[in-house]
């Protein structure tokens, strides 16, 4: 008998109650246990440190002095742990939040009224270290990317065309779907963009091409 992964997910957000609900949807799912909560940057930090979670899903807004004190917390806990998987779950769409988000650590972005269905898939894509966004979040990042008309440097035309459907959060075997091309070759041009573009992580990939104006 093949034993389900349990995925250990945190939940960040200033309102208890919607916490609450967070937890009693989530835990429905056999392979998904909540093992923290947390309403502010302070008691996340302390909490992650504490309980070591798969995945941590956060609202930028954490007080009512601030809209965005979650990307700040986003980018304190990608550094102190550079393996979590972030995942924005916020009220908030804006490209440029979406990117910033990227750019903070994140590895997701979903809004609130997301299907239920939708966030599972989210969630347990950023625990495989795979990229999340929702349709919304993807459709902003893209139309950011296609925005951006300066020359593409060194990346090649097929490598533009994987870039693109990393910022729609696909898998290696989706992208060689969509591509015709086999899941190791997708995985090999994967590899080759985060190469070119210094960088280590593939949500960094899609926010590095979209500061250089590469797609």
């Amino acid at each position: 008998m093949t034993l389900t992964r349990v995925i250990r997910l945190a939940l960040v957000d200033d309102h208890a109650i919607l916490r609450q609900g967070l937890r009693s949807l989530l835990e429905r799912e056999d392979d998904l246990v909540v093992v923290g909560e947390a309403s502010s940057e302070p008691e996340a930090a302390a909490m992650v440190d504490a309980v070591h979670p798969d995945v941590v899903l956060l609202d930028l807004k954490l007080s009512a002095g601030s809209d965005f004190e979650g990307l700040s917390l986003c980018a304190r806990l990608s550094a102190a742990h550079p393996d979590l998987g972030l995942l924005v779950l916020t009220t908030f769409l804006d490209e440029d939040l979406v990117v910033r988000a990227v750019h903070a650590g994140a590895r997701g972005y979903v809004v609130k009224d997301v299907d239920t269905t939708e966030l599972v898939r989210a969630i347990r894509a950023i625990s495989a270290g795979e990229s999340a966004f929702d349709a919304r979040s993807a459709a902003a990042v893209v139309r950011s990317l296609n925005g951006r008309a300066e020359a593409r440097e060194h990346l090649t035309d097929r490598e533009v065309e994987v870039l693109r459907l990393l910022a729609a959060g696909l898998s290696n075997a989706k992208i060689g779907e969509q591509l015709f091309i086999s899941a190791t070759t997708a995985k090999f041009h994967v590899s080759n963009i985060m190469r070119k573009l210094g960088v280590s992580r593939r949500a960094e990939a899609v926010y590095a091409a979209s500061k250089r104006g590469l797609i």
